[in-house]
């Protein structure tokens, strides 16, 4: 019996694992930030290097205080211990059509604001992580679709 319980929840783990990594990741194309911002946010280029430095240091925020693994996931793929409980899904950073249409500026943008009807939270505006944090978790985010 015991087996038999220990089985049922793997099985079951596996399969929430499974739905919530296929669930409903919405178009990630779609516009996130406001149309009025849109176009300065698009062009907005990281006021700090792109260098293995500054991506390490965008890893840590990510893993640490800016608590982005939580619903993201430690690789990215918005598999994350709390993204089963999230509609829509968070983002799949190693989604290559994701790195492909959002720039760098319109991620600092959700990362500091938040997406409404989401559950991405403004990092930046409830004090959580720094602009300059923001921008290296965003420049680490970026490089788990090139790998």
């Amino acid at each position: 019996m015991r087996y038999f319980t220990v089985t049922l929840i793997f099985v079951s783990v596996l399969f929430l694992t499974a739905w919530s990594a296929n669930a409903a990741e919405k178009d990630p194309c779609a516009p996130r930030v406001p149309a009025g911002e849109l176009a300065q946010f698009k062009g907005m280029k990281p006021p700090v290097p792109e260098t293995p430095e500054t991506i390490q240091k965008g890893k840590e925020i990510y893993n640490g205080k800016g608590t982005c693994f939580n619903c993201h996931g430690p690789d990215g793929k918005g598999t994350g211990p709390l993204a089963g409980s999230l509609d829509p899904s968070p983002r799949n950073f190693t989604n290559p059509k994701f790195d492909q249409c959002k720039t760098a500026g319109e991620m600092f943008w959700a990362v500091k604001n938040g997406i409404p009807n989401t559950g991405m939270i403004g990092a930046v505006a409830t004090g959580l992580i720094s602009e300059q944090e923001a921008w290296q978790a965003v420049l680490y985010e970026r490089s788990l679709g090139k790998k």
